[in-house]
């Protein structure tokens, strides 16, 4: 597996990752440790997956090879009773996270501590510190935001340098591009870690109109994952489509080789619960897509209008700030 390199600190990691939401939450069991033995390095998991019982798993999973891993999770989400109920990024919370997360895990230190959703509550510069502080200690090595707002990152990389954004980007999820993302990892040197870039499973061709989303998926939540706004979205895995038969690849290959192409410091980390669908996305690592294939798709794609919002207004309201 080839490497890139996440921020200015020199976080080395494989060109993809590995989403570890979906081992327990939101989409049901799947795979995870066969990850490493196929190159992955990168393993992003959170508190509030489960809640709790994923950095648990990942951590089962993963300590016995602790020096071929990078282990990112995240802070900042208040949990009660098991469900997420807002923010909360107060310092002495960051820090009984931190100490929880070390303790499922159970490891040493956090490779990469992210900001799950800025809490409006606490100002970025309080939140930066706390972990710079962390680092100092030796529990974090690296500081990351998620779906943070451009002028919220430059706060923050002021004060502790952030080494990754986590941000969704896919074909059809391209805020970053227009919205100052993009120009700002460029200009701090900061990388660019891409959720859900398959779509949540919708790019890679295995759903449509007709497939039935049970309640406890999390997709369930989603406009784009209504039966209308699927039948709209069909255009873009149609093309997908043709260009996978072009290249004797798959769609979600495709789709993820594009994702590898658009930056050197972007990396994607696609989930998934089928062992062949792992083997399968990492293969996109070795897909070459020439500047003709790029344009292409970037032509063919301008000419498809996304229908169905990305999150709900409230989910949505949490991103950007």
């Amino acid at each position: 597996m080839k490497t890139r390199v996440l921020g200015n600190g020199g976080l080395a990691v494989s060109a993809l990752g590995y989403g570890c939401m979906g081992l327990n939450h939101g989409y049901g069991p799947g795979p995870g440790r066969e990850a490493v033995d196929l190159g992955v390095s990168l393993f992003d998991t959170a508190e509030v997956y489960g809640p709790y019982t994923n950095e648990e798993i990942v951590g089962e999973a993963l300590r016995p090879l602790r020096s071929r891993v990078v282990i990112a999770t995240k802070f900042g989400m208040k949990i009660v009773d098991g469900a997420m109920v807002g923010t909360d990024s107060r310092p002495q919370q960051i820090r009984r996270v931190a100490e929880a997360s070390l303790r499922r895990l159970g490891i040493d230190t956090i490779d990469l501590f992210y900001q799950h959703r800025v809490d409006p509550a606490v100002p970025i510069e309080e939140v930066a510190g706390t972990v710079r502080d962390l680092i100092a200690e030796g529990k974090v090595r690296h500081f990351g935001l998620s779906e943070a707002g451009v002028q919220t990152v430059r706060r923050a990389h002021a004060v502790q340098p952030v080494s990754a954004l986590l941000n969704e980007y896919s074909l059809w999820t391209r805020d970053v591009e227009t919205n100052g993302v993009f120009e700002v990892c460029a200009e701090l040197g900061i990388g660019l870690v891409a959720f859900s870039p398959l779509g949540r499973g919708f790019l890679t061709g295995a759903m449509g109109a007709d497939t039935a989303i049970a309640d406890d998926d999390f997709r369930h939540q989603l406009p784009r994952f209504t039966p209308q706004a699927m039948a709209a979205n069909q255009a873009l895995v149609d093309l997908l489509r043709r260009l996978a038969g072009a290249k004797s690849a798959t769609q979600a290959q495709v789709a993820l080789a594009w994702v590898l192409a658009r930056k050197p410091w972007i990396v994607p980390i696609p989930g998934t619960t089928k062992p062949q669908r792992l083997r399968e996305n990492l293969a996109a690592a070795e897909l070459e897509l020439s500047a003709d294939d790029l344009a292409g798709i970037d032509g063919a794609a301008a000419q498809i209008t996304i229908q169905g919002a990305r999150y709900p207004a409230p989910m949505q309201a949490a991103t950007g700030r």
